[in-house]
């Protein structure tokens, strides 16, 4: 039924025959058609790609009719590509906007439609608002029958197949030294995760040794989220055969995991640190630096280091997208393996980051290992875990109406202060909890910080089983 389209943070996900339909999709796309025909960039037209889930071409492909059949000018991608592909496009060709169908991280019966503004990065929440307000209008009414076929719009000029690939190759060359990662003899491993990454760097970086990167829908029973649980086959392969540094991108290969040459998983938050202090310190750029509200407090004393002003935003990538665009950041990002530097487009980037830290290795000529162990000797040890937690609504709420209350302590740990930026955050010495509802999920998110993994499953526990 069309009434249960429902936008989340990051645009429309669903499960692919029940709400994620072709009639839903027109209606969505048809929205947004409506919304975009006044933009001052319209005549640039609008992209559209699509990621490597189940019909995913045959969505982007009804995403286009609908939009095409408005007169608005629709560039389609000829392949299976990247978000950050779609975005950069985008930004290159002064389109009015880009849409990608993709559920992301999603498991593999969802699909989505990802909203990308002309500046290349996702769109911001009041543009979204906007496309739901027109939907609202259009959920009413009988969707005007599309009077020209995909074939008719493609001999009419108004839907062009356009290839995003090799032009996200040429501009990634000019900014990362693949020359200087090439000759470092670094031996890379990336975990494709059946994503929209494959095909990619195999077509400029061959020697790179690629894994899980064919087409498989169903991302063989694994959500192509790189987080550690779902990345071991990386890790041993890691240790087992001495490679320097694993990468791991998720389904639309906008997210980013990393493993280190021991096999042990390195979290977004420690990229965000090591990059941070990579285009600090290294290369030597300077600006704000923006995180989200599940970010490592590790930021904060590296800012503060640095002398650089810090913006502490919701969750997610479009609120850290609207300082990148706004304003002077050296680099944005959340927990989930979503970041954003200076440099680049206010997007992330998955790709573009993991050769980022191959970079950062050839200049530091250290390993990955010893990079993260000079951090921790830096900053203190900190740790970090997430619980993802499945549930009804009725329990969701009542979980949510607990931690919005005051809350003495956890675990035998005093609280000594707390945030509600997004979701609710409880301080205690040494460490941070952090209850949030999904927004793209029926899921409860707990997030735990501590100097120690005794700190981090002591807060866990005492939120997931008190």
């Amino acid at each position: 039924m069309a009434e249960t389209v429902k936008f989340g943070t990051d645009g429309w996900r669903a499960v692919i025959a029940d709400d994620f339909t072709f009639d839903n999709l027109s209606r969505v796309a048809f929205a947004t058609a409506m919304h975009y025909q006044k933009h001052k960039k319209i005549r640039g037209g609008i992209v559209v790609g699509y990621d490597a889930r189940f019909m995913s071409r045959e969505f982007a492909e009804v995403a286009a009719v609908a939009i095409a059949n408005q007169g608005i000018k629709v560039k389609l991608a000829d392949s299976i590509v990247t978000t950050p592909m779609v975005s950069l496009v985008t930004k290159l060709d002064n389109a009015a906007a880009g849409i990608v169908i993709t559920a992301s991280h999603n498991p593999p019966k969802y699909n989505g439609f990802k909203i990308k503004g002309d500046f290349g990065g996702p769109a911001h929440p009041e543009m979204i608002a906007k496309v739901e307000k027109q939907l609202g209008k259009v959920l009413k009414k009988k969707l005007p029958p599309m009077k020209r076929s995909l074939q008719q719009l493609i001999a009419r000029g108004t839907i062009e197949y356009v290839s995003m690939k090799q032009r996200y190759l040429d501009d990634l060359a000019t900014k990362i030294d693949l020359d200087l990662i090439r000759k470092s003899n670094i031996r890379i491993l990336y975990d494709v995760m059946y994503g929209a990454g494959q095909g990619v760097l195999d077509k400029t970086m061959p020697e790179i040794r690629q894994i899980h990167s064919t087409f498989n829908p169903s991302f063989d029973g694994t959500n192509p989220e790189p987080l550690a649980k779902n990345l071991g086959e990386l890790m041993r392969t890691m240790s087992a055969e001495s490679y320097d540094i694993g990468i791991a991108t998720d389904g639309d290969a906008d997210r980013i995991g990393a493993v280190d040459e021991h096999g042990n998983f390195v979290d977004s938050h420690r990229i965000f640190c090591l990059l941070m202090k990579y285009l600090h310190e290294q290369k030597g750029l300077s600006g704000d630096v923006a995180k989200s509200f599940s970010v490592t407090q590790m930021v904060d004393k590296m800012c503060e280091r640095y002398g650089l002003t810090l913006h502490e935003t919701p969750i997610g990538f479009k609120h850290v997208c609207r300082l990148m665009t706004e304003g002077d950041v050296l680099i944005g990002g959340e927990e989930s393996g979503g970041l954003g530097v200076k440099g680049h487009i206010p997007e992330r980037d998955g790709i573009f980051l993991g050769l980022l830290l191959c970079e950062m290795m050839a200049i530091r000529r250290k390993s990955m290992g010893a990079l993260v162990q000079e951090l921790m000797e830096e900053y203190g040890n900190h740790e970090f875990h997430r619980i993802d937690k499945h549930m009804t609504e009725k329990e969701k709420k009542s979980i949510m109406k607990r931690f919005s209350k005051p809350v003495k302590e956890l675990s035998g740990m005093r609280v000594i202060g707390r945030k509600d930026i997004d979701g609710h955050k409880l301080f205690v010495e040494n460490g941070w909890l952090l209850v949030r509802a999904s927004g793209t999920e029926p899921l409860i998110r707990f997030y735990a910080e501590g100097d120690s993994m005794e700190t981090v499953n002591a807060l866990l526990d005492a939120a997931t089983k008190g």
